[in-house]
């Protein structure tokens, strides 16, 4: 799958995996290294006008982890569109939440697996 991203987004991005959250970090430790079933996935990438915290091109997978504050009502909106835009271009979303990575990575990673599974059963 060819995703094409905005250019003047690469910057921040880097800025952005410079700087992750711990939740991130912890997340990343997980998926680097094709830790899942083989599979690649790389953080903070650039996707149209928007940067996402961990793409899998080969699963057309977004993960997002949201903080406290994508739960204010313009932020949530920020989020709905972004991803209905992603969304377009045929890419799933899964959403976990940061204290959900922080205290429960094991369901984490099993609804990761999960998706990976049915992915690969079609």
């Amino acid at each position: 799958m060819k995703i094409h991203y905005n250019p003047k987004l690469k910057q921040l991005a880097r800025n952005l995996r410079n700087n992750s959250t711990l939740s991130e970090v912890l997340l990343w430790n997980e998926l680097k290294g094709k830790k899942l079933y083989g599979y690649q996935f790389m953080r903070q990438k650039p996707i149209g006008n928007f940067i996402v915290d961990f793409f899998c091109s080969k699963l057309a997978l977004i993960i997002e982890i949201d903080g406290d504050s994508h739960y204010h009502e313009e932020a949530f909106k920020a989020d709905l569109l972004r991803q209905t835009e992603l969304e377009k271009l045929g890419l799933n979303f899964l959403r976990f939440d940061d204290s959900e990575v922080k205290k429960d990575m094991g369901n984490v990673i099993r609804v990761i697996e999960n998706y990976i599974l049915g992915y690969e059963e079609r």
